[in-house]
């Protein structure tokens, strides 16, 4: 494999690593008027970075023999997504130059954090270290289940807002295959497909231009760990709670930007349509 080693060139510093980010906060009360700005905005800044929360991983499969790691890794996936509901999703705008939306208060640049009602700590199953995280990171689950977004309402105003279904749009994540999951399953209101290839052939529908940023970094020399390493290496601030969504899908977008700048010479296309950790050969793109 070939390895590629950063440039010297000078990186435009995406617009968004500063203080003066604001993370627009989305309940149930607000979510009609969120939605009509991310659709006034969508075109001119189509590149959508974009986080999760949920509550960890509670099962995985046994008594069966998968053909390679990615199916079980599949399996595992579908396993918890089917069963468990989306806390949280972050989503992150920019333009074909890395530039954030100004729509914040006193036009400051702004990202998205949609809280969702559907899943209830005190009812509902979880991994306890997973929730116990993202309690320490300030998510309060009472007021999601008082005030949070409907998932199907969600999923409504998502198809019709120009994000989803579009060629058009690029998904920037990072090890994202339980953040598609979560989305897969509220925007078909059903489970996951029992293979891989079912579920890639949904994404290539809904998501069809994606960049996971672990895949890329495996092309990358001295790049290795999770999101929050890599925006140490990358010297990417961060704005807001780390594991909470709207504050990593920042990240994840300033890091994406300084990686393809610096290790990509500004082209990334080739590589675009794989998922880390599932198989390849079901990605999004054929590359």
């Amino acid at each position: 494999m070939a390895m590629l080693e950063p440039t010297t060139a000078v990186i435009p510093k995406p617009d968004g690593g500063d203080e003066s980010v604001e993370i627009r906060e989305v309940w149930a009360d607000n979510l009609e008027e969120e939605f009509a700005l991310i659709r006034d905005i969508v075109d001119e800044f189509p590149f959508v970075a974009m986080d999760t929360e949920f509550p960890g991983i509670v099962c995985r499969p046994v008594g069966t023999t998968f053909r390679s790691s990615a199916d079980f890794h599949y399996a595992t996936l579908k396993a918890n997504v089917d069963m468990l509901h989306l806390i949280q999703l972050g989503l992150t705008f920019s333009s074909p130059r890395g530039e954030l939306p100004a729509l914040g208060a006193g036009g400051r640049r702004c990202v998205w954090q949609f809280n969702f009602r559907e899943f209830d700590d005190a009812r509902d199953i979880f991994a306890t270290d997973s929730i116990e995280l993202l309690r320490r990171s300030g998510i309060d689950f009472r007021r999601n289940v008082e005030r949070g977004v409907d998932a199907r309402r969600f999923a409504e105003l998502l198809m019709s807002s120009g994000v989803v279904l579009n060629d058009s749009v690029y998904w920037v994540t990072f090890h994202a295959g339980y953040d598609f999951g979560y989305l897969l399953k509220i925007l078909t209101c059903s489970s996951l497909p029992d293979t891989q290839a079912g579920f890639f052939k949904l994404m290539k529908i809904y998501f069809p231009m994606v960049y996971d940023i672990k895949h890329l970094m495996k092309f990358c020399n001295s790049l290795h760990g999770g999101l929050n390493k890599l925006a140490e290496l990358l010297e990417v601030e961060r704005v807001g709670e780390s594991h909470q969504a709207g504050s990593d899908s920042l990240v994840t977008s300033c890091a994406f930007w300084k990686l393809r700048d610096s290790f990509f010479a500004g082209s990334t296309e080739k590589y675009a349509g794989v998922l880390y950790g599932l198989d390849a050969e079901n990605g999004v793109s054929a590359h």
